[in-house]
């Protein structure tokens, strides 16, 4: 059975970009919201929707789920910030462990607690080494996860920790600047990390323009996440997808 990990490396070999759509539970407002947004992905080249946030302060995870997956056949993956935030009705989880920091319950802790429940609960899991990179703010993930972000500038060090996740068995590296971050990792950090590790790489956090995602596309990035700027302004998605959809055809051209 083909599984969203042996697409994500297929289209990862093949050259070929994704975006995800980042969906914060904590800020969707009303449903009608998440319904603009769901068929503006269903309308255009969305190919993953990732619920789950740094915090979430309600009990609407599986509201929101059970919202997408009964509108849209694009795979839901759980972007978890504690063990609490799991549910079955998705289709997997980005079982983050956060490379970049120092902080153990992050590492591992977490981990240990969901390890049970995930075991028996039918989600594809896949292990994901997660950076923070410095988007210029203090972000709500820095702030929760208690750790510092690798510095923009430190190329060094962002490129030594996606290659031990690599060794150390990760399937994918997500590089994130976190929920509303002043800037974007910029295109020599993402380079210099793609050039360093073999497995798919994730970039988000500050993508807020066609511009933003092209830069990250063409430094390295498999998969560009949009989050708070999709939830501002969800027309952006149709523009960053046909930036993407654009991409992708030029590889067939060639």
């Amino acid at each position: 059975m083909e599984t969203i990990l042996n697409t994500i490396i297929q289209r990862h070999k093949a050259g070929q970009k994704s975006i995800a759509v980042l969906i914060d539970p904590d800020k969707v407002q009303h449903p009608d919201e998440l319904r603009v947004v769901i068929k503006i992905a269903n309308e255009n080249y969305v190919d993953y929707f990732f619920v789950g946030g740094s915090l979430i302060t309600n009990s609407s995870l599986p509201d929101i789920i059970n919202l997408i997956k009964s509108q849209s056949s694009i795979p839901v993956l759980l972007f978890p910030g504690s063990n609490m935030q799991i549910d079955n009705d998705a289709d997997g989880l980005l079982l983050l462990s956060l490379i970049s920091g120092r902080n153990p319950d992050l590492l591992i802790g977490q981990h240990v607690i969901a390890a049970p429940i995930l075991k028996n609960s039918g989600l594809e899991i896949i292990s994901t080494g997660y950076m923070l990179i410095d988007g210029g703010s203090t972000t709500s993930v820095v702030y929760m996860s208690n750790t510092l972000p690798i510095p923009s500038e430190k190329y060094s060090i962002a490129t030594s920790t996606a290659m031990a996740g690599e060794m150390l068995g990760n399937q994918l590296i997500y590089m994130d600047a976190g929920s509303g971050a002043a800037n974007s990792i910029n295109s020599k950090m993402i380079n210099a990390v793609r050039e360093a590790v073999n497995i798919p790489l994730i970039v988000g956090g500050g993508i807020n323009s066609s511009l933003k995602a092209m830069n990250a596309l063409q430094s390295g990035a498999d998969i560009i996440v949009i989050g708070n700027a999709a939830e501002k302004n969800p027309n952006l998605l149709i523009e960053v997808s046909n930036t993407i959809y654009d991409f992708n055809k030029s590889l067939d051209i060639h």
